[in-house]
């Protein structure tokens, strides 16, 4: 029937996000965050890498906690605000690309947002192509004390620009904000 490979794709792509807190214990957050990332469609580099780890059957191995996420490209995945548990862990994170995510949304920015160890180490963020970002999604941005560059384009989410834009200013004085919003 019409719309039925939509539903399963959709709870498909639930299960994938779905948070295992004993993995989380076993392996370390930095390596079950990886993995959920993986799974999602999501890339990570890790600290002292310049490459993109991309194939979940090649994660690395090693000590537990020896491979720190670093920086995050979700081009394209299915992470959705169900799995951002997966982030609450994540110390060394600088760098978060959410491109053309068609699950990220308000509530997923607020999540960021509030995620303590992403306060003291995020430092950029692009956002583009995400169609149910709205100005709720950025103004809740303004928690993120150290970011230092927030990239966002094609939005159309996005209704009171100036408004929006001049209050995460004023939140973030140290804010290089870049736009490229019709």
């Amino acid at each position: 029937p019409p719309g039925s490979c939509r539903a399963f794709w959709g709870w498909l792509n639930a299960v994938f996000n779905k948070v295992d807190y004993e993995r989380i214990q076993a392996v370390g957050p930095d390596r079950a965050a990886s993995e959920w990332l993986l799974r999602c469609g999501a890339l990570v580099r890790y600290q002292g890498s310049p490459k993109w780890q991309q194939d979940y059957n090649g994660l690395p191995t090693g000590p537990l906690g020896k491979y720190k996420i670093e920086a995050i490209n979700a081009t394209d995945s299915c992470i959705m605000y169900r799995g951002f548990d997966y982030l609450d862990g994540l110390e060394h994170v600088t760098d978060i690309k959410l491109e053309k995510c068609i699950y990220i949304q308000d509530e997923c920015l607020q999540r960021l947002s509030e995620t303590n160890n992403l306060q003291k180490s995020l430092l950029q963020l692009k956002i583009i192509s995400c169609g149910n970002v709205t100005d709720k999604g950025i103004l809740a941005l303004h928690k993120l004390m150290n970011l230092e560059y927030l990239y966002l384009s094609d939005l159309p989410g996005i209704r009171e620009k100036e408004t929006t834009f001049h209050a995460l200013q004023q939140a973030l004085p140290k804010l290089e904000l870049e736009l490229d919003l019709e």
